[in-house]
């Protein structure tokens, strides 16, 4: 996924349209405290790195039997077979 400054101004909770693809062209439903484009990129930054710091969770979600195999394992091999098959996803793909 690839944040967009339109994904940074959602996150403001304000009505906005945006004409032509051009941020200098933002109209805003209020005009209440309105976020400068500096803003926008700070918080698109932002928002990318919580995203990209995260890939391993998206990594272990994707490369974890499913519940239905996991409590199979734990029904038949106990918790530390359980423990163990979890541990072999979880050394795959390590925290950063």
């Amino acid at each position: 996924m690839k944040y967009t400054i339109t994904d940074a101004l959602k996150t403001t909770g304000k009505s906005f349209y945006i004409k032509n693809n051009d941020y200098n062209e933002i109209k805003w439903g209020d005009k209440s405290e309105i976020p400068t484009l500096k803003w926008c990129e700070d918080k698109r930054d932002e928002m990318q790195a919580d995203y990209d710091a995260k890939k391993y969770q998206r990594d272990r979600a994707s490369a974890y039997p499913p519940l239905e195999d996991q409590m199979d394992l734990l029904y038949h091999g106990g918790v530390d077979a359980l423990k163990a098959e979890l541990k072999k996803v979880k050394d795959k793909f390590p925290k950063p």
